[in-house]
């Protein structure tokens, strides 16, 4: 005889889980509106696991600067304070195991959105995006999570700088980023990338060397370092160098740190003259094992694609003295077209050294021409709970 078994009975679903599926199911169903609904619902954390409480918390504005003098185009810009926005906009500093609140205030005109924007159903607003640290949904920075910023209003987002986990073999978050704009023009931010809303970031380890100075160079399309070129990407003055975005400047034996990010649509390749540094995530080697030492290679090139960024540490001047050493894309047509500026290092009084009066990136007199009324303030400033590099002035806490 076959014994029939009736069907074990299954255990009721609670409440707190029909309300989880019938969520998941609205947000597959309605696709980023679901995602925005959920968000504004609560239903995702407002900080990554790990941040308990932000560490530190600062103000960022995004604000209209003068239009571009050679293309007329839109210019928009990030900034500690609205004085001080620029693109790059301020560089961002953060050490792992640190938790970081931005409150972004959007300064940018609702008409000035309107006509970068490619829908017209599109929402008008700026947002945070950020590579290489942790953030939930609410941070994200796009328009599906519904995290942007309208015309006037504000909102905090908040970064997480994971540390390294040997045991769960966890990377952590150490290494050279970079944030931008998600929204403005369409879904993915194209036409705020283009127009400025971008920055540096660099989160370090404990330990890590700190520099006297860093540098953003954004490579984009155009041929452009940070959408400036030719002149208008070197504007240094010869008597009294100001450093910031056009005027890379240093001393003989600082140690200088740049951070480099590709945007746009096109490979680029990052060389600096009389300079090399390990392929490494600081551009630096600790220690002395022979083996490990060996195997990493030393460079003074490096290609970069939209979206990669990467960074390194160098002595200026180190056995090569003072001088103007040229940092340009390898790509010769985009080098010819003015993909070049220049890193000048001064002698041990701070003196500029002789330099001749042409070649792709000319040093200004004091009576710069356009290239040097062009350029928005100095975006050198920096968000780090350390004391502010050369340069750069100290973010609100």
């Amino acid at each position: 005889m076959i014994e029939i078994r009736p069907e074990p009975k299954r255990p009721p679903r609670t409440s707190g889980l029909r309300t989880l599926l019938a969520l998941a199911v609205a947000t597959i169903t309605l696709g980023s509106a679901g995602t925005a609904l959920a968000v504004q619902s609560g239903f995702f954390a407002d900080k990554p696991e790990g941040c308990v409480a932000p560490d530190r918390s600062l103000q960022m504005y995004a604000v209209e600067l003068p239009k571009d003098p050679s293309t007329n185009q839109i210019r928009l810009g990030y900034g500690l304070t609205p004085q001080t926005a620029s693109y790059p906009g301020p560089t961002m500093e953060m050490i792992e195991g640190e938790c970081l609140e931005i409150t972004l205030h959007n300064q940018v005109p609702e008409a000035t959105l309107a006509q970068l924007r490619t829908d017209p159903n599109h929402p008008l607003g700026v947002s945070l995006h950020v590579h290489g640290v942790k953030y939930t949904q609410t941070s994200d920075g796009t328009v599906h999570s519904g995290s942007y910023v309208a015309s006037g209003q504000s909102r905090k987002y908040t970064w997480y700088a994971k540390p390294r986990n040997s045991k769960t073999g966890s990377p952590g978050t150490a290494g050279y980023w970079w944030y931008h704009d998600h929204v403005v023009g369409g879904a993915h931010g194209t036409q705020g990338l283009s127009s400025g809303l971008f920055g540096g970031l660099v989160v370090r380890r404990q330990g890590d060397p700190r520099p006297d100075r860093t540098y953003v160079s954004v490579f984009g399309d155009r041929q452009s370092i940070n959408l400036r070129r030719g002149a208008e990407a070197d504007t240094c003055d010869a008597v009294n160098p100001q450093p910031g975005p056009t005027c890379l400047v240093a001393k003989v034996g600082e140690r200088v740190e740049f951070i480099v990010v590709g945007i746009g649509n096109d490979m680029h390749t990052f060389h600096l003259h009389g300079h090399a540094w390990a392929d490494t995530r600081t551009g630096l080697v600790a220690g002395d094992n022979k083996a490990l030492i060996d195997s990493i290679p030393v460079i003074d090139n490096k290609t970069l694609g939209p979206g990669d960024s990467f960074g390194f540490q160098i002595v200026a001047g180190d056995a090569v003295g003072p001088g103007h050493w040229m940092l340009h894309c390898h790509m010769q047509f985009h080098s010819d077209l003015g993909m070049a500026t220049t890193l000048h290092i001064l002698d041990e009084s701070g003196q500029m050294p002789p330099h001749t009066a042409h070649g792709p990136a000319q040093v200004n007199g004091p009576a710069a021409g356009s290239g040097a009324t062009s350029a928005p303030p100095a975006g050198g400033s920096t968000a780090a709970g350390a004391p502010a590099h050369a340069g750069h002035q100290p973010a609100g806490s």
